[in-house]
């Protein structure tokens, strides 16, 4: 699924990295380099918070992780005594895309100060808030970062340990949380574990926490393990403690594998890679076709694709070109310029040239994109165009961080398979089923299908509208 008509695209989520040490590092440039590792999962802003075990400092910026933190940015942050970091790449899926929502999101309170950086949406953050603010409590921003921050701030009778315990108890949603504050690092994942959190270190001295396993391995750590769902990790001086704050019952989002997750991660024990490849031989066997040639939508579409192509022995091929040029910044002030932007971002090879071809994408949100790519293909000479998709039909909204927050942009919602396909133009359409995509992902436990059958684990919010905090 390319980033080409920018409505119809699932937009990505959040990135957290942060880490604890025992002696002298550059927890600074660590965290840039894990923050360029997750860049991936959000392109608005970043931040980087760092502690020296007596005070705490913060740079933020709108801008990818190069313009924020270039040498004058990381120089704000970096100092030799620093003991603790935490780092946040951000897409809004709550508030709206403003400085006064980059995270990390800082505080002062009775545990002295927080800084607090999250991946996913908290869906019960409105009652929430509204409780705090008849309590006392102020807002600077409208995303629900915040929300989570003061409500650590609210038991003030308590460690930010077991404020932070007591928190987790009452939020609801899809989430990953890196906390700070003046001497430990905390990292936790709601009950659920819908969104990935990985614990890593470097040798016996610093401890990690991050959202997928490149931002550990780029800056010089090893992977130790998945942190379990409703736990909180807490890095100390002396180490990491583990605390299971809250009843685990599984549910990791099955788009993590699909599309959103690098492809060399390993989440929750499953190959990111591999777990797309084997949608690819599901989507075989479940429809198969005659055809010449086997081709991807780059970059989300290739390792089903070729998962496609061992499983039919139909050769595989590069049949479209992404431009690497033709960024997020391009703006589109028409809808026919929108739909050419198609155009300037992909373009179809001679692999296609008289051949009946198998396209492979990961999922068809508005389906204005995929329209526009087999028009691609069929100027470039392919006699048929057989799409597959390597997700079942997106119907439903994502409430877990993820900025699709109405049915109204999701075209499977109010069309058959069948509809879609004439809207596209393609000679036929096929989605991975629900049974094929379990059995290709290989979970061990449940999943979160909900934008494909509407049954939300983590439950819903009463408003589902990524700007209501605003509105308070």
């Amino acid at each position: 699924m390319p980033d080409l008509d920018p409505r119809d695209t699932w937009r990505e989520e959040c990135g957290v990295f942060a880490a604890r040490t025992s002696r002298p590092t550059d927890l600074a440039t660590l965290a840039q380099l894990g923050l360029f590792a997750l860049q991936h999962r959000g392109q608005e802003s970043a931040g980087i918070t760092v502690s020296n075990g007596r005070e705490v400092r913060t740079h933020r910026g709108m801008g990818l992780v190069a313009q924020v933190f270039d040498e004058a940015g990381i120089s704000r942050v970096r100092a030799s005594d620093l003991t603790g970091v935490l780092g946040h790449v951000r897409y809004s899926t709550t508030g709206s895309s403003r400085i006064e929502n980059a995270q990390p999101v800082t505080l002062r309170c009775s545990k002295g100060m927080l800084a607090l950086a999250h991946n996913g949406n908290i869906v019960n953050a409105r009652p929430l808030r509204d409780r705090l603010m008849a309590g006392g409590f102020t807002f600077q921003t409208s995303g629900d970062t915040e929300v989570m921050a003061n409500l650590i701030a609210s038991h003030a009778d308590v460690d930010t340990v077991e404020a932070t315990v007591r928190a987790m108890g009452e939020v609801e949603g899809g989430f990953t949380v890196g906390l700070l504050d003046e001497q430990r690092v905390l990292g936790l994942r709601d009950r659920h574990g819908v969104r990935p959190l990985l614990l890593g270190r470097i040798e016996d001295h610093t401890w990690i926490i991050a959202s997928e396993p490149a931002a550990i391995e780029v800056a010089g750590g090893e992977v130790v393990r998945d942190v379990n769902p409703g736990e909180l990790v807490v890095l100390e001086e002396r180490g990491p403690r583990s605390v299971q704050a809250l009843q685990p019952t599984p549910a990791p989002c099955s788009f993590e594998y699909i599309y959103f997750a690098r492809a060399d991660s390993r989440l929750d024990g499953t190959d990111v890679h591999a777990a797309r490849v084997r949608m690819g031989e599901q989507l075989w066997r479940e429809a198969p076709v005659e055809a010449d040639v086997v081709i991807g939508v780059p970059e989300s579409g290739l390792a089903a694709a070729i998962g496609y192509s061992r499983a039919s022995r139909i050769p595989y091929d590069i049949g479209l070109l992404k431009s690497p040029y033709a960024g997020r910044t391009f703006i589109q002030p028409t809808q026919a310029l929108r739909e050419e932007k198609v155009r300037l971002k992909l373009a179809a090879t001679s692999a296609v040239a008289g051949k009946r071809v198998v396209l492979v994408d990961d999922s068809i949100v508005r389906g204005t994109t995929s329209a526009k790519i087999v028009q691609i293909l069929r100027e470039a000479g392919a006699t048929q165009v057989h799409f597959r998709v390597s997700s079942p039909p997106l119907k439903f909204p994502c409430h877990y961080g993820i900025d699709i927050d109405s049915r109204k942009h999701l075209i499977a919602a109010d069309h058959s398979v069948e509809e879609v396909r004439r809207q596209i133009g393609a000679d036929s359409l096929h989605h991975l089923s629900e049974a094929g995509l379990r059995a290709a992902i290989g979970a061990r436990t449940g999943l979160c299908l909900a934008c494909f059958n509407g049954e939300y684990p983590a439950g819903e919010p009463a408003e589902a509208d990524k700007l209501a905090l605003e509105r308070r």
